[in-house]
């Protein structure tokens, strides 16, 4: 343990140094202007149990590992709050890792952008293991001041109405499980017994863990990039801590549905290869209605 403690600095003032080494030839090398035709928004439809009628077709778009000030930049960051709003989101998820390497001048760019998103409803998160390294109290004070609501270790619920009931969404997250900041058990006291549940976690495959509580109809991640690098018809070879199992795309678990994200930026490495950064637009399909069009 002493020798993590005594490594972890080093390493990180050589990637602090990686980072802005390609900062400083971004232009040069073709990365500084923000395309929208480079990033793929992936629509993906849930079957969500327990899903009340009134919130048949809710539409959850989400993002993950923005990693400002790698490959995104603020100029990027606009971009993609606006593709975003363009899908006319119920409400915005971002599943961690909001930074690298780097915080200093990252907090003002992320508050301006992050302030901009526009969901119907509201704005969720959760934390990375990143946003731990450089700081989570100031990571999440950058997310009150943009209005984003932080549910590591919590729970939220969304209610809809009508003359005849009220119906509710619940949406849980759990802290960074790579650094072991999660809490499922305190998750899991303030979820309501009863209605349906979607899990924001920013490590993918916890989904082994969360599917066993029977409770959660959709874990939404990120935390792999996809693995920046797929190959066709076999996918990704680079899997890392806490994304061996479930690198990228949908996965069923158990009876709950697991979607890792490819993210929309990078780490250390910028390049990606067949596997373009996401935007997630996810379309919860209420049970009942869905049997009565499949009748």
């Amino acid at each position: 343990m002493r020798k993590k403690k005594e490594t972890l600095p080093r390493a990180l003032k050589l990637r602090q140094k990686m980072q802005r080494g390609m900062t400083k030839y971004r232009h040069k090398i073709g990365y500084g202007e923000f395309r929208p035709e480079n990033f793929e928004i992936i629509p993906v439809d849930v079957i969500l149990p327990g899903l009340d009628p009134l919130f048949h077709n809710y539409r959850i778009v989400n993002i993950s590992d923005i990693h400002l000030g790698q490959w995104i930049t603020p100029q990027h960051l606009d971009g993609i709050v606006e593709m975003v709003n363009n899908q006319k989101p119920d409400m915005v998820t971002i599943t961690g890792d909001f930074v690298s390497y780097i915080i200093e001048d990252m907090e003002e760019h992320l508050e301006y952008s992050l302030k901009n998103l526009n969901p119907l409803d509201i704005s969720i998160a959760v934390l990375g293991n990143h946003d731990h390294w450089l700081g989570s109290s100031k990571i999440r004070k950058v997310l009150e001041k943009s209005g984003i609501v932080d549910v590591s270790n919590d729970v939220y619920s969304i209610q809809k109405c009508n003359k005849n009931k009220r119906a509710e969404l619940h949406i849980a997250g759990v802290d960074s499980v790579m650094l072991n900041k999660h809490r499922l058990d305190i998750v899991m006291g303030k979820l309501p017994p009863s209605g349906p549940a979607v899990l924001l976690a920013h490590e993918p495959d916890f989904a082994d863990i969360s599917s066993l509580t029977g409770r959660f109809g959709l874990q939404i991640s990120g935390h792999s990039h996809g693995g920046q690098f797929v190959i066709p018809g076999i996918g990704t070879f680079i899997r890392g801590p806490h994304f061996t199992k479930y690198p990228l795309g949908e996965y069923r678990v158990g009876e709950m549905v697991q979607y890792t994200s490819r993210g929309v930026g990078t780490n250390v490495f910028w390049f990606r290869i067949n596997c373009p950064p996401e935007i997630t637009t996810f379309h919860l399909k209420s049970p009942e209605i869905n049997n009565v069009d499949g009748a």
